[in-house]
């Protein structure tokens, strides 16, 4: 007996399309037809254009006129609309448990957004299972690279568990390590160096006793919230306990010394590291600019469990009521953040999309676009953050076919009804999303948003 997933999956197949229903390109040609094209490998928009899809690649782009399609295929009139790469989540959150169901709820808000590729950043065994199905098409979703199980702490205790640990993972098959906080130096080191021996990528938060420059020349695949970044600017660190210094050292930001900022952007260009800056968190959980009750109100938050969303707005009345917290201070920290960030892309340092999500007020798929703008605040320019979720993440993940909109690459796609190179929030101006070889046009999207919606 077939499962219920895969009988989705061939009715899906067979239906009778129409442009309100899903249409997979490995059964028909998909035809966006007088479409402005951003192709993303340089700043620009190929106005005009018919591009075509098969088999989950674009097979052809071109003026109209000059490209042929077969006479069975879906066109989609995209005339003053606009075609670009779909966006990467690179700090993503699949739910780690035992059951399917809450994880393909979290995948569809990513994919309904527009996020067709996902870093997963705490991984479970059945997120193995999840990924294969995704590969293979039995199931609708965005591309899916999965961490394992937290290498921190707790998990860790000793350097040979450290060691033994990163084996494991390896030959579980996950596509790299997460750390989290609380790594000894000498479980640090012996976890990267078994890695880097396996050619097992690590990425992740730095642990305060490891420090952001032993983790630049361990070789961190992706450093994610910027942590380390605050500390290694403040002198004297050594003799501040790291509760003091609060998560991501947001209560001891005004005793960062900024002319060291550059030593640090020349070591992270240099040794290739690649950042996540997760603004996201800073904005909207940390800063004290929107209120916890305003935050726990708005639209998005509809897509998520009411007592989730009660349980973040608790999160942020806590951190606020804590005599650390002062409103001025974590202000100013939000603005060195968006210095670091600013900095990053001036120097040279590859910046990765990632936002965090589900995370205290980052909303699955939302967040992801609530993340451009933010780095659109901190100083990039729409294109310059727009390559952050498409462009580079083809180049972390070594992969020339994704990102980009090209003959050849893949086609992961969001079609818009407004250009984002003028305005970023055009990015969530979504007309219709293709997501592996499948289309998912306007009227579906709504459809489906409208059935996750939780009140």
């Amino acid at each position: 007996m077939k499962k219920p997933y895969l009988l989705l999956f061939f009715f899906l197949l067979t239906l009778s399309v129409t442009a309100q229903n899903p249409v997979d390109s490995r059964s028909r040609e998909i035809v966006f037809r007088g479409v402005h094209v951003i192709p993303m490998e340089k700043e620009q928009v190929l106005e005009n254009q018919v591009v075509v899809v098969k088999n989950g690649k674009i097979t052809a782009m071109g003026s109209a006129g000059k490209v042929k399609y077969g006479k069975d295929a879906l066109v989609v009139d995209a005339k003053g609309k606009y075609l670009m790469p779909g966006l990467a989540e690179m700090h993503a959150h699949v739910p780690p448990v035992d059951d399917m169901e809450p994880m393909k709820e979290v995948l569809q808000l990513f994919t309904l957004h527009g996020i067709t590729t996902i870093r997963g950043m705490l991984g479970h065994p059945l997120h193995l299972e999840l990924r294969d199905q995704l590969q293979k098409g039995q199931l609708l979703g965005p591309r899916f690279y999965t961490s394992g199980p937290s290498l921190n702490g707790n998990s860790v205790k000793t350097p040979e568990a450290g060691a033994e640990m990163v084996r494991q993972q390896k030959q579980a098959g996950y596509d790299f390590l997460k750390l989290h906080p609380g790594l000894s130096p000498e479980s640090f080191a012996a976890i990267s160096k078994t890695a880097n021996e396996l050619k097992m990528p690590f990425a992740g938060h730095v642990s305060y006793d490891v420090g952001v420059w032993r983790a630049i020349e361990a070789g961190y695949a992706s450093i994610d919230h910027m942590d380390g970044f605050i500390e290694s600017l403040v002198p004297n660190l050594e003799a501040i306990p790291e509760q003091e210094a609060g998560l991501f050292a947001m209560y001891i930001s005004d005793k960062a010394d900024t002319t060291r900022i550059p030593k640090l952007m020349q070591a992270l260009r240099e040794n290739n590291i690649w950042v996540v800056p997760t603004q996201a968190l800073a904005e909207r959980w940390m800063s004290p600019a929107e209120s916890p009750e305003v935050l726990g109100q708005k639209p998005e938050m509809v897509y998520m469990n009411p007592k989730t969303v009660q349980n973040w707005v608790a999160t942020k009345q806590k951190l606020q009521a804590n005599p650390q917290y002062d409103p001025a201070a974590v202000t100013r920290y939000v603005a060195l953040r968006r210095k670091l960030i600013k900095d990053c892309q001036e120097n040279g340092v590859g910046l990765l999309l990632g936002s965090d999500a589900p995370q205290v007020f980052n909303v699955p798929g939302i967040s992801t676009h609530q993340e451009l703008q933010y780095l659109v605040d901190a100083g990039l320019t729409p294109y310059q953050a727009l390559r952050t979720g498409t462009v580079n993440t083809g180049k972390y993940f070594n992969r020339a076919d994704l990102g980009v909109i090209k003959v050849g690459a893949v086609a992961d796609l969001i079609l818009l009804n407004g250009n984002p190179l003028q305005d970023i929030s055009q990015t969530r101006n979504i007309a219709g999303v293709v997501t592996g070889s499948v289309y998912l046009p306007q009227a579906y999207i709504e459809q489906e948003l409208k059935k996750l919606e939780k009140r």
